[in-house]
This record gives C-alpha cells, structure tokens and sequence, in this order.
C-alpha cells in the first residue's frame, strides 16, 4: 500500500480528522483545524512529520531515521525518513500519540475507551 494511503487510513480512522493542505502545499491531518501529522504532497515517500510529546521526541532523535522538524520541533514534531522498510506499528502508535495531544478532551476519552 502507497505510504500516503496507509498513513490517510490510519489517521481518518480517528474521530473528526480532516485532510487538507496546509499553505506550504504538505498534506496535513488534523483534528478541529489543529495539525497533528504532515507529508510533502509532491514528494509524500521522503518524510512524515507527527506531533509527539517532548519525552517521545527526545527519545526518537536518539535513533537513527528521526530528526526534530525544522520550524516547529520546538513543538515536540520530529519528522521520519518513509523509505525503506517502516514499522507500521510503531508509526500507528506515533500518529495516535499526535491525535491525543492534538485532539480536546472529549475527543481524545473516544479513543481511549
């Protein structure tokens, strides 16, 4: 599966996410207009950008693949090289991480009944 398509149904799958483009031309998932995952539309194989918390952050600049993103990883963003093999459940849990620190409350208690 095209890694565009699996990332647009991982993420709609959560509740009120929309998909758009952002003004930079980068795909980008968001709950309640907050972004909380980007890609490049033109180049959508070369990186992923998802909203972590700062520990999460910290932990995954510490391994290879992963680099804070430029302009907002002072936000916790850390962005990911997508070629090669990936571990989609390590990128589900990520992106469900940046749904619940995106997302309000009610939203977020949904998703963790």
């Amino acid at each position: 599966m095209e890694i565009v398509a699996k990332v647009r149904e991982l993420c709609l799958a959560l509740p009120e996410v929309t998909e758009g483009l952002d003004s930079f031309g980068h795909i980008s998932f968001r709950v309640r207009d907050k972004p909380f995952v980007m890609m490049g539309e033109k180049d959508a194989s070369s990186t992923l950008a998802i909203k972590t918390l700062p520990l999460t952050q910290e932990l995954l600049l510490q391994r290879e693949g992963f680099t804070k993103t430029p302009y907002i990883g002072q936000h916790g963003w850390v962005s990911l090289r997508t070629t090669g093999d990936l571990d989609w459940n390590e990128i589900q849990d990520l992106l469900l991480e940046g749904y619940l620190r995106t997302a309000p409350k009610r939203l977020a208690k949904l998703v963790l009944k």
